[in-house]
């Protein structure tokens, strides 16, 4: 958890689920979307991905007042074999999509070993976690993978913006360790991370951002006028290139300079993808779970640096803040409680209850 947890009010889970799916419901999504969609939401919240959960909440609320995101969509499988099918997501919510194609993935998984569902015209689908964690439940390893809709990469060497942020988050199950999950962008930060810190009004360290002259950017606010960095320098821009070929172009959506950004009112056709790997394909489940618990023991006992903290492993620490989160509450700024405040009054809801 964050220093700056401490500090900040806080929302008791539930209510932060309640007021979303009432404004999910006020924007016109039916009932049992607008709290499926609140539910993967809070999801990130609960974890600690500040930038993914109830911080979207206007954007994903002015994309469908405007007619940019369809709020009675008709998720279909466009094209299918036995272990991989393409969805068409009929420009719904990204949420609804990828729940729909991950709950197919494993279903095929169940049936075949292995299930891989592309997505196209789908949206914004929040922490790419979210799914990849759907098939942990069914003795499964999941793989989610996605093509941002706005560029803020440069290929390795230039200053065009051709590439996005594209995530890759992967999930593997264990018996008594939390998963192991890891959920990253391609780029040193994520888009969202940057929005959180010009609403937090905290600058950005050097190494991040920059701009079209190779400059550092550490104003979040100038951050949309410079080029995000790839993570470990050109391996990160490789491997947001691949990502874009099995997100995008292998689905049939926007890639390089066909993707630009998204005005409100126009349908993203968002490429994602989801993968499941049944355990059961490759021998006894819980032998398999049992080994990864040691591993993740032997990274987690090991010996740290001197002066320094705790060794890690992915998903140690989401687990530890979604346990701590569900107990204490959910932490939220003073400016996205204010900027949640005029949205339900716009909505004619009730605003977020904080806990006393």
């Amino acid at each position: 958890m964050s220093g700056g947890d401490e500090a900040a009010a806080r929302f008791a889970a539930a209510e932060g689920r309640s007021f979303m799916a009432r404004a999910f419901a006020a924007a016109g999504l039916p009932e049992t979307d607008a709290e499926m969609v609140a539910e993967r939401m809070l999801f990130a919240d609960l974890r600690g991905i500040d930038s993914h959960g109830v911080v979207r909440l206007p954007v994903y609320i002015k994309r469908l007042r405007a007619g940019g995101i369809n709020r009675r969509p008709t998720i279909r499988i466009a094209r299918e074999s036995p272990a991989t099918a393409l969805v068409d997501g009929d420009n719904g919510m990204g949420h609804l999509v990828m729940g729909f194609a991950a709950r197919l993935a494993i279903a095929k998984a169940a049936a075949s070993g292995i299930g891989w569902v592309g997505a196209r015209r789908s949206n914004h689908a929040g922490a790419g976690a979210t799914y990849a964690m759907m098939p942990l439940a069914h003795d499964m390893i999941g793989l989610y993978l996605a093509v941002a809709n706005i560029n803020h990469m440069a290929p390795w060497g230039g200053i065009e913006p051709l590439l996005g942020t594209n995530p890759i988050a992967v999930a593997v199950p264990t018996l008594d360790e939390p998963p192991v999950v890891l959920d990253i962008a391609t780029t040193a930060t994520s888009f969202g991370r940057i929005r959180v810190a010009a609403q937090n009004g905290e600058r950005l360290p050097e190494g991040l951002v920059i701009d079209r002259t190779g400059a550092p950017v550490t104003d979040p606010l100038k951050a949309e006028e410079g080029l995000l960095l790839p993570m470990g320098g050109y391996k990160g821009y490789g491997l947001s290139l691949v990502l874009s070929l099995l997100g995008g172009a292998l689905n049939g959506t926007p890639v390089g300079r066909d993707s630009a950004g998204i005005p409100a009112a126009d349908p993203a056709n968002t490429g994602q993808a989801i993968m499941a790997l049944n355990l059961a394909s490759f021998g006894p489940v819980e032998e398999f779970k049992r080994h990864v618990d040691r591993i993740v023991r032997d990274l987690r006992t090991s010996k740290p640096l001197p002066g320094g903290g705790e060794v890690r492993f992915p998903g140690q620490q989401g687990h530890r803040t979604a346990t701590e989160r569900g107990r204490s509450g959910i932490p939220i700024r003073p400016a996205l409680r204010a900027e949640l405040g005029k949205l339900a009054a716009e909505l004619g809801i009730a605003p977020l209850k904080l806990q006393s």
